[in-house]
């Protein structure tokens, strides 16, 4: 019986690696980082973050989530229709061939997938594409469910992963103020991919457990099948810093989530309120989007040029700046004694003491704090920061 349902769960794996968003995710997760080191490389002269960070990433983020919506999943026994995923498997590769990151949360996608299969039943449209047979479904009934509750957890998957990561790997991009002066925002562009296991393929566990939902996909029938899910991030922060404005955001969505897969549970009492649940996130996160891109379009830049010291904009990595803690937005006053206000004063005071680089810096609080670092003479480079000028 184990060897059976272990051989079994090694098919439906394999599936995960034959599902076309794989590798379409990484692929553009690489060319998201390759276009981001170009743009760093014309503004900065230097790379802020490793070319391959967000395809390093992509997977590792979201990893322990995708484990915790397995187990969910296959505890629960969330059977959702083949046609379904298979009509979500093309919206989501849309969204990320176009890199419409903005709609990347996955609720749009499912919530296209389940109108799309409810529209195609009513038209009686149905067509082919490779191997896929793609034929309508009154999808707006015991089968939105589990859809919905997905949906949900997803949500509550995204809200986290934003909250934790979404900071992490901003990139800074210099802009223009309307006075004509320089400012930084900082713009988080990523795909996340979670393989989720869904039940389920064969009828290996079905012959032990009769209770077990199943599905078809095709001609055959399943009963554990590897999913990829994908969730595309775009964000700008520029009135506040990433370091607060990500992980509120993150907050917002995951508390969404939470909402969203409450009310969807109800939906085993009746169907409609998983219809409104799904609608509802589909409005509520639309409009999270939406307040906070308008609230960091209004007010000044957190990171522009002061008039008492030298804004920190970028810190590299591995780095005696970020040896020192140095943090984006902390503002540089004195460096071996010396005021600065620009970066050249700056890298001109940093060569006084070649042995201890001394820097005295106001954090986010206003607070005065001391950093040294050993430096070799006329290696200012090595400092590694990048400024605001």
């Amino acid at each position: 019986m184990v060897q059976e349902i272990l051989i079994e769960l090694v098919k439906g794996i394999g599936r995960f690696f034959l599902h076309p968003a794989v590798y379409i995710t990484l692929l553009f997760s690489v060319l998201i980082g390759y276009f981001r080191v170009k743009r760093e490389r014309k503004q900065f002269r230097a790379r802020i973050l490793w070319g391959w960070t967000e395809a390093k990433h992509f997977l590792l983020d979201g990893y322990v989530w995708a484990i915790i919506i397995s187990v969910i999943s296959v505890a629960a026994g969330l059977v959702v229709p083949s046609s379904w995923l298979m009509v979500y498997s093309v919206w989501m590769i849309i969204f990320v061939i176009l890199f419409m990151y903005q709609a990347g949360s996955a609720i749009y996608a499912i919530a296209l997938g389940a109108v799309t299969l409810y529209i195609m039943y009513l038209y009686e449209w149905s067509f082919e594409l490779f191997t896929w047979d793609f034929i309508g479904q009154d999808i707006f009934s015991e089968m939105i469910v589990p859809i919905a509750i997905l949906a949900g957890l997803l949500l509550v998957a995204e809200g986290f992963i934003i909250q934790k990561h979404g900071a992490t790997n901003a990139s800074p991009k210099l802009v223009k103020t309307a006075r004509g002066s320089e400012a930084m925002e900082y713009v988080t562009k990523r795909l996340w991919l979670l393989p989720i296991l869904l039940v389920i393929p064969g009828d290996v566990i079905h012959t032990y457990l009769p209770y077990w939902p199943q599905f078809t996909l095709g001609e055959s029938t399943f009963s554990l099948v590897l999913f990829p899910f994908v969730i595309g991030f775009q964000q700008k922060s520029r009135h506040s810093l990433a370091e607060k404005f990500f992980p509120h955001y993150g907050k917002r969505v995951w508390h969404l989530g939470i909402i969203v897969t409450v009310i969807a549970a109800f939906g085993y009492l009746e169907p409609l309120i998983a219809i409104i649940a799904v609608g509802l996130g589909v409005i509520a996160r639309l409009l999270i989007s939406y307040i906070e891109y308008t609230k960091e379009r209004n007010g000044s830049y957190a990171v522009s040029p002061q008039s008492n010291g030298v804004m920190i904009a970028g810190v590299l990595s591995d780095s005696p700046a970020e040896k020192m803690g140095l943090k984006i937005g902390e503002c540089i006053v004195k460096v071996n004694g010396q005021k600065v206000t620009d970066e050249q004063e700056l890298y001109e005071a940093v060569q006084i003491n070649a042995a201890h680089c001394r820097l005295e810096v106001l954090d986010h609080n206003g607070e005065l704090r001391l950093r040294q670092h050993v430096l070799f003479r006329h290696d200012h480079y090595r400092l590694g920061l990048i400024l605001v000028r």
